[in-house]
């Protein structure tokens, strides 16, 4: 597995909130709910490279 980095956010806490929510609702950490939403942003945006989605299911509970 590759390397994660780590950084520190500060965000609105009605936002977290929200995102807190629904992780829970599709059985996810907050932290891997941030990470699948960023990394679904990308994509759709065309900003991610496609060799950073081998062998990832990002379409998994879309």
């Amino acid at each position: 597995m590759a390397q994660k980095k780590n950084f520190a956010l500060r965000i609105d806490p009605a936002v977290m909130s929200a995102i807190e929510s629904w992780a829970a609702d599709e059985f996810r950490s907050v932290n891997g709910q941030i990470e699948w939403i960023i990394t679904r942003s990308l994509k759709e945006a065309g900003r991610l490279p496609k060799s950073s989605l081998a062998g990832k299911d990002t379409q998994a509970q879309e």
